[in-house]
C-alpha cells in the first residue's frame, strides 16, 4: 500500500489517472489552507497483494465487515461501514470520516489484477458512479 500523508508524495503514484485524482482530492480537502495531517487526514493507494486485513489495520476501521455487528461482506445482513464509495474509470474511492472536524482516510482501489477480489466485488456492488 502506498500511504500518502502529505500532498508532496502524490508523485509516487505510478498510475497517472489515480495520481491526478488524489492530487485533486488533496486540493479539495485543503482548500486555501496548508495541509495538516491532524486536520485533513491522509490517502492510501491500494497495491496488488495488499490484504484487506493489513488495510484495516492501517485505517483502524473494518472494510469488509460492519463496524457495529461484525457481519461480513457476502452475508445477507451486511452493510458497509464507509462514509462514501465512488467508482471512477480505473479505480474506486472509499472514504472514512472519523470526526466532526473532517479527519478522513481515503482509499483508492485500482481496478487491476492482484487487488483483493472480495474488496473489488464489494466496491462494484456498493459504489456510486462518479458524476461529471
Amino acid at each position: 500500500m502506498l500511504i500518502l500523508n502529505d500532498p508532496s508524495l502524490v508523485d509516487r503514484i505510478p498510475d497517472l489517472a489515480i495520481r491526478e485524482l488524489v492530487q485533486q482530492r488533496f486540493s479539495e480537502i485543503c482548500g486555501v489552507e496548508p495541509y495538516d495531517y491532524d486536520t485533513h487526514g491522509y490517502m492510501i493507494v491500494v497495491e496488488p497483494g495488499d490484504s484487506v486485513e493489513v488495510l484495516e489495520q492501517e485505517v483502524g476501521w473494518p472494510i469488509l465487515r460492519n463496524f457495529f455487528d461484525d457481519t461480513r461482506y457476502g452475508e445477507p445482513d451486511f452493510s458497509p461501514s464507509f462514509e462514501a464509495l465512488e467508482e471512477h474509470a480505473n479505480c474506486y474511492e472509499m472514504v472514512f470520516i472519523f470526526n466532526d472536524e473532517g479527519f478522513c482516510v481515503a482509499l483508492f482501489i485500482p481496478k487491476q489484477p492482484g487487488i483483493d477480489g472480495d474488496l473489488l466485488a464489494m466496491c462494484a456492488e456498493y459504489a456510486a458512479i462518479e458524476q461529471p
